[in-house]
């Protein structure tokens, strides 16, 4: 095998592209369908001619949709980076994400060479009540294979809601297939991966995207949480990449007295709407911190730009991404979809925290890089401010626009280069395909232990530890492991967790041993 040496901050760029795309195929505005009418001009005859010629004359059969694609996508590229098309093979995920939930069997997977592996089912969804877990394979729906040559798609496993499928599923240490029906049926897409409480006082809520479902869900966290005791709450935006713009709104309307100005947004005429918060807030005058880190994007940032503009609560952790961009979704009719930015919104203070994008998209998410290489990650002292783009809150507190939430309290990501890339690990899909893998072979006996018992007594083998140095170092030969033992001990428990029993598990694992984590405790316990 080829060795591969991989840049940290490469790897991190990628995948924080993927999720600032995913925030924005997902609506940020909550609006219907939409159609935008336009004269023709000579220019745009032009090109609908030149794909009819295509269509009825050349010489070899060509889909001239595909030429269509081509085009948008091309066109889109030369707007803002968070302008995209949507293909119409994509429209029913991306409706799916913005509404927060879809028909299916419900499951989190991966393909594992040629076959459907489980890493969990969806709690509460059609595959969990069957009894399919994580480590399983699938290997067939309806007696139609789903691996190999001659494998059908995997779209087999969507259905109309109360249509049954049978899953032939390999299960570890079997050597037969058994069938398990399963109803599909509407499955959550949680917006919540965790809320529970850090201390007899503090709850904490951990939100990874906003869409129309999260309010309620939220709303729902924060009543348990109080119910247990919390006087202050910690919100936990890390990560998260954005979504549906109403959302944002709505959880800070939770935070702020009635009539507190939460944003305004200006289109192209510079018509401004103002979004104010109601009397219906259930955490008003009450201590709350939001964790941000560099890839809090777009409905995060309202979030934490609001409060901080209003001089509520703290803001924990690093300088978020920068996205101060407006998008609507607008239907072409054929299935497909244009999610077009229509406006720029601001903070209470007149903020805009949009990043400069006058050079390109490329160069648009390449910056991440520049921030590490400039030590902006391990220092507050590296972020460069523009004092032009100053404001001050209310309260007397200087804030800047410009890209990004400068949070108030600043906490450095891992310092070093394997420890930023064990953050990786644990925090991606990385170490969950690991872990799927070995509950598949040696970790079958985990399937059956009790929760309690996995955190009590459950201790990463010295096994278990040297093929996980060995499967990350085939994908990275340039870190050397040995040495980070307890780090990677639980990076692999937390994997571990979150197949065999929940997320929030998982979340719960992770932030024992997280530097953001302890630093909120200490604020909490603060007077």
């Amino acid at each position: 095998m080829k060795k591969r040496h991989l840049y940290y901050p490469l790897f991190l760029g990628i995948i924080f592209a993927i999720g600032i795309w995913l925030g924005n195929i997902l609506n940020e505005n909550s609006i219907g369908d939409g159609y935008i009418a336009s004269t023709t001009s000579t220019k745009k005859r032009k090109l609908n001619r030149l794909i009819d010629l295509i269509d009825q004359r050349y010489v070899d059969k060509i889909n001239t949709d595909s030429i269509v694609d081509v085009t948008v996508n091309e066109i889109m590229q030369n707007l803002d980076p968070h302008s995209v098309y949507i293909p119409s093979d994509q429209a029913e995920d991306v409706e799916n994400n913005m509404r927060g939930d879809f028909v299916g069997i419900g499951i989190r997977f991966f393909m594992n060479q040629d076959s459907i592996s489980v890493l969990r089912s969806i709690e509460n969804g059609p595959s969990d009540k069957a009894g399919i877990k994580g480590g399983d394979k699938i290997l067939y729906a309806d007696g139609k294979p789903l691996f190999g040559q001659n494998a059908v798609s995997t779209n087999t496993l969507k259905g109309e809601e109360g249509s049954k499928v049978i899953l032939g599923i390999l299960r570890p240490g079997d050597e037969e297939v058994i069938n398990i029906p399963v109803i599909r049926g509407n499955v959550a897409i949680k917006s919540i991966d965790a809320a529970y409480m850090l201390s007899s006082k503090l709850g904490y809520i951990k939100i990874n995207r906003f869409a129309e479902t999260t309010e309620d869900e939220f709303k729902k966290a924060i009543k348990d949480l109080k119910r247990n005791g919390a006087t202050q709450i910690a919100l936990d935006l890390r990560d998260n990449p954005g979504g549906v713009l109403s959302a944002a709104v709505e959880i800070a309307d939770e935070f702020l007295e009635e009539d507190k100005l939460i944003l305004f947004q200006k289109d192209r005429n510079n018509k401004r709407k103002d979004s104010y918060a109601t009397d219906n807030g259930s955490f008003e005058n009450n201590k709350v911190f939001i964790l941000i880190n560099e890839n809090s994007a777009s409905a995060s940032e309202v979030v934490a730009g609001a409060l901080q503009d209003n001089d509520t609560g703290t803001i924990i952790g690093r300088r978020s991404f920068g996205k101060g961009l407006v998008q609507q979704e607008i239907k072409l009719g054929d299935g497909s979809a244009v999610r077009l930015t229509i406006a720029r919104y601001y903070t209470p203070t007149g903020r805009s925290i949009q990043r400069p994008y006058d050079n390109g998209n490329e160069d648009y998410f390449k910056e991440y890089i520049e921030r590490y290489s400039n030590g902006e990650l391990l220092n507050a002292a590296n972020i460069e401010v523009n004092d032009s783009l100053k404001k001050i809150t209310p309260g007397g507190k200087v804030v800047y626009g410009g890209g990004g939430i400068i949070p108030d309290v600043f906490v450095a990501s891992p310092d070093g280069y394997v420890l930023q890339t064990l953050d990786y690990f644990g925090r991606t899909g990385f170490a969950d395909q690991f872990v799927n893998r070995y509950l598949q072979n040696e970790g079958m006996e985990l399937r059956s232990m009790k929760e309690k018992d996995f955190i009590d007594n459950y201790e990463v083998s010295e096994k278990m530890m040297n093929a996980f140095i060995q499967y990350a170092q085939l994908y990275n030969t340039s870190i050397k492991l040995p040495g980070y033992r307890d780090e990677i001990a639980v990076i692999i428990k937390s994997c571990l967790a979150e197949q065999l029993f929940t997320t929030e598990l998982k979340v719960k694992l992770l932030n024992e041993e997280d530097d953001m984590i302890k630093k909120l405790l200490e604020l909490s316990d603060q007077k």
